[in-house]
């Protein structure tokens, strides 16, 4: 059977799998034109141009710009191919990795939420812990009339120097020194953390004094009252830094003074 020559925009749009004002768009961007137009200015497209359809279909799906594919499409060769397609490969690795850490942090924050749901703040507890991995920042430096809000900066600054490609959204969490938590001295902390990153810093294995409470960043010290009280009534000593976390933050709670505060201390029992 012979193949038609000539298709009106309405048959070719049909034959192509597309629509008749995606052509109409086509055709004012200069990527496909028709073959020729009737005294009644109306378009008609060639069987040979179904094959710029296939180019445009396929550049498509690989998510490629119009732009790109116009290029293409104007100077056709085997090496131009191939450099389009190996951009648009690296462009669609790239964002794998942003999903593929997306994800992470999803999954993170779903399950720091999840597991503090049912939490009963006036119990403090003691727990083993795992290792657990994390970034964590220099010594804070609060001299010359700095504040927290300036070590976190320089926190922020210091990650996004060493690690380009962290996602400073992960939550920040705050560690105090073991000599701050002696003399009562939790306003600011010692040094700031990432936690949920495969850092090279870790919190070590230990068994830790749980607290929580509710309160604003901040908004802990009847906490660590509460903890160094529990500490000493218990026959325990504290063996290294405090860890302030707020597992229930601006994320899922409306009001700051609502948030979810939790403190853990590295604890032992006294040795007689």
């Amino acid at each position: 059977m012979k193949k038609k020559e000539i298709f009106s925009i309405y048959d070719f749009a049909k034959f192509a799998r597309t629509t008749r004002d995606t052509l109409l768009y086509y055709d004012k961007i200069g990527l496909l034109s028709p073959e020729s137009r009737g005294d009644n200015n109306y378009r008609f497209y060639s069987h040979g141009q179904l094959s710029v359809i296939n180019l445009i279909r396929t550049f498509k799906t690989l998510g490629m710009p119009l732009s790109e594919i116009k290029r293409l499409n104007n100077k056709r060769t085997p090496d131009l191919t191939d450099q389009l397609l190996g951009n648009q490969l690296n462009l669609i690795n790239e964002e794998i990795d942003a999903l593929i850490r997306a994800r992470k942090l999803l999954k993170l924050l779903k399950e720091t939420i999840h597991s503090h749901l049912d939490i009963d703040e006036t119990k403090i507890t003691v727990q083993s812990f795992p290792e657990r991995a994390i970034v964590l920042g220099r010594q804070n430096d609060y001299s010359g009339g700095k504040n927290d809000y300036d070590a976190l900066f320089e926190f922020y600054s210091d990650c996004h120097e060493k690690y380009p490609d962290l996602d400073l959204n992960y939550p920040v969490w705050a560690l105090f020194s073991e000599e701050r938590i002696r003399r009562q001295d939790w306003t600011w902390p010692d040094r700031y953390y990432f936690f949920g990153i495969e850092g090279y810093d870790k919190i070590p294995a230990a068994q830790y004094a749980v607290g929580y409470t509710r309160g604003g960043y901040g908004g802990a010290h009847d906490l660590f009252i509460r903890l160094l009280d529990y500490i000493e009534t218990n026959g325990l000593i504290i063996c290294g830094p405090a860890y302030q976390e707020y597992p229930l933050n601006e994320i899922c709670v409306l009001e700051e003074k609502d948030y979810l505060i939790r403190v853990t201390i590295p604890v032992k029992r006294i040795s007689l």
